[in-house]
């Protein structure tokens, strides 16, 4: 694998010129792309599941090249970086869904960094995850034009404070807008809102409408809620959120005709793991969900439309493939040009796409590796599935045959000994290639002109166990409190206290930030966010519930941590300590800090000396 600078992108290429296809495409198609969160193969009406209503996805399936065989990731930000950048998530070091190990490395270019070089208006709308400071944000990725949530999801710990699925604020290039509705139909109506513009414009655009819908919590218009009687609370809003989703899938596709560009738009419609709450009911005979490493974990729905290309008549691919490949397919597909020197862990899925081409030459025995790397560093054959053509070699010690035994109940490693360790060997190669790569911790960036003030939040904090990663854990107290911990996950004895600890808990976790300009900073630490102002010993109300069958994050109430003090801790090292007035809402320090890396890791302290880290922190280069 090469790597090389962003912007080198401007500079130098390899045009990939694309070959004809039937129906004489222009070279140039729009491209939207719809990405939903949680929804699983099952997930829809049309491949069999008995409640769910989704007709307007249907009707995209019979009128669309469709894939039975296509995997992503089995959870959101591995999948969402691989779709990006067509490299694998070890890689590319967006392997996890927080503790610092959700940040898109910079030496790989995204699709939309290329689109844009090759004159696509850009656009994303909804669901990010990649990183939410410098250079990570999709507008430092070659987006023109965003309209996104923080973190994973809506109320996640980088979102703005008390953010529900209803009536919620956002970030809009830069500035932080309110909206009115569901969120589902806000991040749709902002889409509409850019395709209209680019169709009067008549210019090329790339649409990513990656939703945070049906991600937990489970909320959802009352409407929509009511649509499935009979079903548990849960299931009621799971397949509320989704049908919700079928009805923008509609009015997206109408849009697009109203606006006379349907025939040359290329629509994709994929999720980016397995489901996470509908198995309950249908699961299309897979094993597993989000998070598994069998098949009901990552093997997901891919939808291709584009009628100027002939891809309107339903057209079936049965042939392994992956979202690394959906970079280079598109490069190929609109003749953008490929960056010189890189090298893409995906392949072009063109000839599968097209009925008229002629896929004898394809490499059934292409091998893939999907992995759940929910760790701060990446365990070896954890969660793992190498697959090759119907073959499935789940965590090096179990083989399957999808295509005899779809539901992988039947372990036959025994009767394929020498399969098995040719997926093995692949496996060991791919690893040791891709493990000098994992200490390559994408940094935050510290003092860049262009980005002066950054914002930390607990989400991003690399440690061992799994950080603060949504508001409620904030109001719990989290790491802190380890009964309340205990509530949402299982507290880790080295950063929560512990009736039976001997040693008073020290924060665990750090911020690995890079200092661009050397200097001085002002570091402000916090408890509770900016846009909170609560001062930082006392309780939260609980706020608004909203319709759904979860408790809203907002609607917990806010646990008092009687704090004495607060520490700037740097490099391991407590540099200053400060008293925390009653009515503090933050403790500022101030700091000579020299350019490189740094673990910034500030804490509270209370009077018998339990510490909590400092949720949140706001660093400003000073003059």
């Amino acid at each position: 694998m090469s790597h090389f600078p962003w912007f080198v992108l401007l500079l130098c290429f390899s045009v990939a010129v694309p070959r004809p296809v039937s129906g004489a495409a222009p070279a140039k198609p729009n491209i939207v792309i719809v990405m939903v969160d949680d929804q699983g193969y099952g997930d829809l009406s049309v491949h069999g599941n008995p409640v769910l209503k989704t007709p307007h996805m249907d009707r995209l399936h019979a009128e669309s090249i469709r894939f039975t065989d296509f995997h992503v990731a089995p959870m959101c930000t591995p999948t969402r970086g691989q779709l990006m950048t067509g490299v694998d998530a070890l890689r590319n070091g967006a392997m996890n869904v927080s503790s610092g190990r959700t940040n898109l490395r910079r030496d790989f270019p995204t699709m939309p960094e290329i689109f844009a070089a090759a004159g696509y208006r850009t656009g994303m709308f909804g669901k990010w995850h990649l990183g939410d400071n410098y250079p990570y944000r999709p507008q430092d990725r070659g987006f023109t034009e965003v309209y996104y949530h923080g973190g994973g999801g809506v109320g996640q710990t980088p979102d703005l404070w008390d953010n529900s699925y209803f009536d919620g604020s956002y970030f809009h290039n830069g500035r932080i807008v309110a909206a009115k509705g569901f969120c589902t139909d806000v991040f749709f109506a902002e889409a509409h809102r850019f395709i209209r513009e680019q169709a009067a414009a008549k210019k090329p655009f790339f649409a990513y409408i990656a939703l945070n819908a049906p991600h937990s919590p489970f909320h959802a218009p009352q409407n929509y809620l009511d649509r499935y009687p009979g079903q548990t609370p849960e299931l009621a809003a799971f397949f509320g959120m989704i049908t919700n989703i079928d009805d923008n899938v509609g009015t997206t596709r109408a849009l697009l005709r109203e606006l006379g560009i349907a025939d040359n738009t290329l629509f994709i419609f994929t999720t980016d793991n397995g489901t996470a709450t509908g198995e309950k009911i249908f699961n299309a005979g897979m094993r597993g969900k989000k998070g598994s490493e069998y098949e009901g974990g990552h093997r997901v729905p891919l939808l291709a439309h584009w009628p100027a290309a002939g891809w309107m008549k339903p057209h079936v691919s049965d042939t392994l493939s992956h979202a690394v490949d959906i970079v280079p397919t598109l490069l190929d597909v609109t003749g953008a040009p490929t960056p010189a020197g890189l090298t893409f862990d995906g392949r072009s899925i063109r000839p599968l796409l097209d009925p008229a081409a002629n896929t004898a030459a394809w490499p059934h025995e292409r091998m893939i590796v999907t992995d759940s790397q929910r760790v701060r560093d990446p365990v070896k054959w954890k969660q793992t599935a190498v697959m090759s053509g119907p073959w499935r070699l789940i965590n090096g010690s179990e083989l399957y045959d999808i295509k005899a035994d779809p539901g992988q109940q039947r372990n036959v490693i025994a009767d394929q000994p020498a399969r098995a360790a040719k997926m093995r060997a692949f496996y060991d190669s791919w690893w040791a290639e891709l493990e000098p790569t994992f200490a390559q911790t994408t940094e935050i960036y510290l003092g860049h002109p262009d980005h002066p003030v950054v914002s930390l939040t607990g989400h991003d904090w690399i440690q061992e166990a799994l950080p603060p990663w949504n508001q409620q854990h904030i109001r719990d107290a989290d790491s802190f409190a380890p009964a309340r911990a205990a509530a949402s996950r299982k507290p880790d004895p080295t950063t929560t206290m512990s009736s039976a600890a001997a040693e008073k808990p020290r924060h665990a976790g750090h911020w690995a930030v890079k200092v661009v300009t050397p200097g001085r900073y002002e570091i402000s630490v916090r408890r509770w966010p900016v846009e909170a102002n609560h001062p930082i010993s006392d309780a939260l109300p609980p706020g608004e519930k909203v319709p759904g069958s979860d408790i809203a994050f907002r609607a917990r109430p806010g646990v008092a941590i009687p704090v004495t003090t607060a520490t700037l801790r740097i490099g391991g090292r407590d540099l200053a300590t400060s008293p925390v007035r009653a009515t503090a809402t933050a403790v500022t320090f101030a700091a000579t800090l020299a350019a490189g890396s740094h673990r910034l890791a500030p804490v509270f302290r209370t009077a018998d000396g339990h510490e909590v880290g400092a949720y949140y922190a706001v660093v400003t280069k000073l003059p």
